[in-house]
């Protein structure tokens, strides 16, 4: 009988189509590994273990979300240690429900506690966050979960592997690239006496390709109010991409539905977590969007919001001829360079703004009004 993994490995990217690498960590990488572990009547039961080979970078909180694409109409039954973030189209099914019927699952790492230890895979449920390679502990390196798929193959000849991996996290980004074949896993028994082999050695290796298809963007939001908490807050923001959000990290968002150009949307906190804002404090997200490689630009603040609104009052925005512009030369500037003077603009901007509202704040003796 022949066993059947894939590999995927992730390393670090940048914005900059120059820069393909860490250059103090050229080998760093992600490692997943997707090992069949047996066949079942309409498909496979698989073991997926999510490695960082990264010396001193590491996931964060809120943690992985890692996806791909069937190659067919597979779905997923079940999940150990990990779960899908959306159920999908399950209509077709009348009984046994599928936990996942999308297309293109995303899949999220279960919480701490979540799960009782005796129904635990090892190294399961860490919320999605893994430590640096170059620390001593391991074992916080590691997530495995594993996934039980239907409507798939049934042996070496007939399974399909997904298609378009992709990795998600916290700061930097990342993305696959080709595949390619690897010996199957080798796992030890409990006692260390016995050995066991995933099935066939099919598998494919990932590494970054610099953000072809998405660009992620950070949002903070800081309360410079000293007398006042802000409960149950929300912001409204105006960007041409808000139609193709991809993920949006610690935020609730939802995309206004009557606006008729669809670039308009609203951000919440997350209940009894960010949806208080607190006075001197900062509640953060990051969003990844999906790049349509026709309009995305760094021309003019494209990629900055054309309006914001924060619990329904509007925020002064740079005007478009204030950010910088790319020369039209034959040597035009470096995009990181490019991104760096955009970033000091755009902070000079900001503190200016802010430091005059709370100039305005210490004469009044009150809280600071957004502008109309």
């Amino acid at each position: 009988m022949h066993f059947q993994r894939f590999i995927l490995l992730f390393s670090f990217t940048m914005m900059s189509s120059l820069a393909a690498y860490d250059l103090l960590d050229p080998n760093g990488s992600i490692n997943i590994i997707w090992d069949i572990m047996s066949w079942k009547p309409d498909g496979y039961l698989a073991t997926v273990r999510i490695s960082n080979l990264q010396m001193y970078r590491q996931i964060r909180s809120p943690g992985w979300t890692i996806g791909w694409t069937w190659a067919n109409k597979e779905v997923i039954w079940s999940m150990v240690g990990a779960q899908a973030i959306d159920r999908g189209d399950c209509s077709n099914f009348k009984t046994n429900i599928p936990h996942s019927c999308e297309t293109s699952p995303a899949i999220v790492d279960l919480l701490p506690g979540s799960v009782p230890q005796n129904q635990q895979l090892p190294n399961c449920c860490k919320g999605g966050v893994l430590g640096s390679w170059g620390q001593r502990d391991k074992a916080a390196t590691v997530s495995w979960f594993q996934v039980s798929v239907g409507q798939s193959g049934t042996s070496r000849k007939t399974v399909k592997v997904p298609k378009g991996f992709y990795l998600l996290g916290p700061g930097a980004g990342y993305a696959c690239s080709s595949a390619v074949v690897v010996p199957p896993s080798v796992f030890l028994s409990a006692d260390g006496r016995r050995k066991t082999r995933a099935m066939s050695e099919l598998g494919f290796t990932l590494s970054h390709v610099n953000y072809k298809k998405h660009w992620r963007v950070k949002i903070s939001i800081t309360n410079f109010n000293y007398w006042l908490n802000y409960s149950h807050w929300n912001l409204v923001v105006q960007h041409p991409n808000l139609n193709n959000v991809t993920l949006v990290y610690n935020f609730t968002y939802k995309l206004l539905p009557y606006h008729s150009t669809s670039d308009t949307g609203v951000f919440y906190g997350v209940k009894e977590g960010n949806e208080l804002l607190m006075e001197a404090e900062n509640v953060q997200s990051e969003m990844i969007f999906g790049k349509d490689e026709k309009e995305f630009t760094l021309d003019q603040g494209w990629v900055f919001p054309r309006k914001v609104y924060f619990n329904g009052d509007e925020c002064l925005m740079p005007p478009p001829n204030s950010y910088p512009f790319l020369p039209k030369s034959p040597n035009p500037i470096h995009p990181l360079l490019f991104a760096a003077a955009l970033l000091l603009i755009l902070l000079a901007f900001c503190s200016f703004w802010c430091n005059s509202k709370i100039e305005s704040q210490k004469t009044q003796r009150k809280g600071p009004q957004l502008l109309r």
